[in-house]
């Protein structure tokens, strides 16, 4: 008597629903802030101040794509693939801390603080340069450990998360007038609070790799401004620009 396999469907896990959905929520938020200035500008061809800031720009590009490509694998269940992909994004990553502190310093030498932020460019400096340190650590963290799935998937996210403010900053210019100062960082603190709800859901817990890093966002978007006018932060940026 013959016998029939019958396929079973593996039911979905929610990492593959939550983690692509928490990805394009990201990207349209860069969308949003550069569509205008940058993408729809034509991107090599759009009107930026300097080439540096172009460099700039391609590289956080292909981070952004960059990720795309390895959530899409992982979902794929392509994970030695992405193992190789891997490679190729944590170099670039480090490529784009270096890229992003050459960026701030070129901002920085030409007087360059966002329209009607009030802010002097030497503390308007501790921004990009913070948001350069956050990412490194937390990309960081995450090769280390890229071993570990949970760990892994969440800090590469808020390391990405981290580098969002550069693009919600634009948003009053965009999409949204009177998203301003401390508003534009609650935009991040609702994408870190999502993934701390996730893992309550999902692990009855926050992973360590949720917490910590969202904490250390939060204490240095909520931080960094008053210390950027302190005199010690004003006197090491002076010696910056030279």
């Amino acid at each position: 008597m013959a016998t029939t396999a019958v396929a079973v469907k593996r039911p979905v896990h929610p990492d593959r629903i939550f983690f692509p959905m928490l990805c394009g929520l990201m990207l349209l938020l860069v969308w949003f802030g550069f569509s205008k200035t940058y993408y729809a500008a034509g991107m090599v061809h759009a009107k930026l101040p300097s080439p540096t800031i172009h460099v700039h720009a391609i590289a956080a590009t292909l981070w952004l794509i960059t990720l795309i490509i390895q959530i899409g694998l992982v979902s794929a269940r392509k994970v030695k693939l992405h193992m190789t992909v891997g490679l190729w994004g944590f170099s670039l990553a480090a490529g784009w801390v270096v890229i992003a502190m050459a960026a701030a310093l070129d901002a920085l030498r030409r007087n360059m603080s966002p329209p009607g932020s009030g802010l002097d460019p030497l503390t308007f400096f501790i921004v990009p340069v913070t948001g350069a340190g956050l990412f490194a650590w937390f990309a960081g963290w995450s090769y280390l450990a890229r071993r570990t799935p949970q760990a892994h998937k969440r800090l590469i996210m808020i390391a990405t998360i981290a580098i969002l403010d550069a693009a919600v900053g634009r948003f009053p210019y965009t999409v949204w007038p009177s998203l301003t100062g401390l508003k534009q960082s609650l935009v991040l603190f609702v994408l870190l609070a999502a993934i701390m709800v996730y893992d309550l859901i999902t692990l009855k817990r926050i992973h360590r790799a949720t917490w910590i890093p969202a904490l250390a966002l939060i204490v240095v978007h909520l931080t960094r401004i008053p210390f950027g006018q302190t005199h010690l932060w004003m006197r090491f940026a002076a010696m910056c620009q030279g």
